[in-house]
């Protein structure tokens, strides 16, 4: 029991002092639309292990999505990110495309460092039935992640074998 009290106070961050051990980035925010900060709540996590903040539908009235449609649904926010070691992915929410096939059109949206306009979603209804998307409603998921730039050498023949090779699609077997 001493151990374990003693591990909870080590790994225990007070609530002030949190910023600090989580190495929170400042992501510049621009209010593209006026409803965003009133009538639809500003992008934000949904708890507080949460790994995306929720980009929702800035619309001033409902889009109803038909099936095998693509739409492009304003969130109402611009970002600067400044830092060419980060990248912004917008992702779907888990809910909507296991219960509605409400995904992304292009499965991960990339926002880069140096894009400074506002984010779109796109959203493609794979499913059987018409979807409504309410304004305000959570969509996608934005997530920002490391990223590194690479310089691209031109070999003729790799420096190393890996033991996969040029195996792939399935070359690794499926158990």
């Amino acid at each position: 029991m001493a151990v374990f009290l003693l591990l909870w106070q080590t790994i225990s961050i007070p609530e002030p002092d949190r910023e600090i051990y989580m190495n929170q980035h400042k992501i510049e925010t621009k209010i593209m639309n006026p409803l965003i900060g009133t009538s639809i709540p500003l992008p934000g996590y949904a708890t507080t292990g949460a790994a995306a903040l929720d980009l929702r539908a800035c619309l001033d009235h409902p889009m109803t999505v038909q099936p095998g449609e693509t739409v492009l649904v304003p969130s109402g926010i611009a970002i600067s990110i400044h830092d060419p070691g980060l990248v912004a992915l917008l992702v779907p929410r888990s809910g909507l495309g296991i219960k509605h096939g409400i995904v992304l059109a292009n499965t991960v949206g990339v926002i880069d460092s140096d894009y400074q306009g506002e984010i779109g979603i796109g959203i493609f209804n794979r499913g059987l039935q018409p979807y409504t998307i309410e304004p305000g409603e959570r969509i996608c998921q934005m997530m920002f992640v490391p990223v590194t730039q690479v310089a691209l050498e031109l070999v003729s023949e790799f420096s190393r074998e890996s033991e996969r090779g040029t195996g792939g699609f399935g070359s690794t077997g499926s158990k």
